[in-house]
């Protein structure tokens, strides 16, 4: 085998305190993010970049992820640097393992930086896609109501916000919002609604000029989500209900959206089939993320063409991103230029 992996498991300080309703992440002040580095003895000198998001809600850890990688790199073997071969490489991962998508993320996103640097491509380009995507929402998290409101005025320049919510004081917190922001809202409960509480809010969300409703109840109540939507003229985006590519057709006639995060589904070309797929579906397609570097964030961007929402801001929660190379232009898009693979780097000094 000529691929050789090395991890580092950094532990990374947030901006702003960062809590959602199912979890506290690291206490809302830190995260923990998994960075490999790949090496292809037919490619000497290059390395590619990846990374994972190892999110306890899905089973995973450091420590599972490096369990795992062993059996994964001796299911891809030796990838052509191609379309094609990356795509082979993420289908024998599938194949060889079913769920553990932060682990399959890290390779699968190493192997498109090193491939794209291998044959001077960008990342976008390798997975058939187009530079053309949307501009990425920004996120605020569960806090007092005036002091989510203040962060709101900081983030006015971006063209929507994502406010998490699902704590007792939602409706005084999305009125503070409002009152400080002008545009698009968008709210994630992470799971943290009951049907109750949901049907008690929608009105007052219709009238605050919510965009949308993501994930409202736990992950396995398909029939409150379908319930849901069907009172609300506001779509119902699934998130932790939607992990892989296998639960798509569940959803069907569920939800209006569904949310794909390359942590979850297993790399940026499996992101790009399920966004593709749930198209098809007639879904309308949420691009998200964790709290991740610029290496996840830019392996993400490659794949944002297939989205209607975009939802790329981890590296700008974090207070200090140890990569560099990914500029957000002035329509707040990431700009996707021709650099090869996924055109970040490690910072220096």
């Amino acid at each position: 085998m000529t691929l050789r992996l090395r991890h580092e498991v950094l532990r990374l300080a947030l901006r702003d305190p960062f809590r959602i309703a199912r979890t506290e992440h690291g206490g809302g002040h830190q995260v923990t993010t998994v960075i490999v580095e790949l090496e292809d003895d037919r490619f000497p000198g290059l390395v590619g970049y990846g990374e994972g998001y190892p999110d306890s809600f899905y089973g995973e850890t450091p420590a599972t992820m490096a369990a795992v990688w062993p059996r994964l790199l001796e299911a891809v073997g030796e990838p052509e640097p191609t379309s094609a071969g990356l795509a082979a490489a993420g289908e024998a991962m599938a194949a060889a393992i079913r769920w553990n998508g932060a682990a399959k993320c890290a390779l699968d996103s190493a192997l498109l930086d090193l491939a794209g640097k291998a044959t001077d491509t960008p990342a976008w380009r390798l997975l058939g896609l187009t530079t053309s995507i949307p501009p990425t929402d920004f996120t605020l998290g569960l806090d007092e109501p005036a002091i989510v409101a203040e962060r709101a005025r900081r983030a006015g320049g971006f063209p929507a916000l994502k406010i998490k919510v699902g704590g007792p004081a939602d409706l005084a917190t999305l009125r503070a919002v409002r009152d400080a922001y002008d545009k698009p809202i968008r709210v994630d409960a992470n799971t943290g609604w009951t049907p109750d509480v949901a049907v008690e809010l929608l009105p007052e969300l219709v009238a605050l000029g919510v965009e949308l409703i993501e994930q409202p109840f736990p992950a396995g109540r398909l029939d409150w989500l379908a319930d849901l939507q069907q009172r609300s003229s506001l779509p119902i985006v699934a998130d932790e209900s939607c992990v892989t590519d296998e639960d798509l057709d569940a959803l069907v006639g569920v939800v209006a959206g569904v949310n794909v995060k390359v942590a979850k589904c297993g790399g940026p070309g499996p992101a790009a089939r399920m966004l593709a797929r749930a198209r098809g579906l007639g879904f309308r397609t949420f691009l998200g993320c964790m709290e991740e570097t610029s290496v996840v964030i830019a392996a993400s961007a490659a794949v944002a063409s297939l989205a209607d929402w975009v939802d790329l801001d981890g590296n700008l929660l974090l207070a200090a991103d140890p990569f560099d190379g990914l500029d957000l232009g002035p329509d707040h898009a990431w700009v996707l230029g021709d650099a090869p693979g996924l055109g970040v780097r490690r910072r220096t000094g």
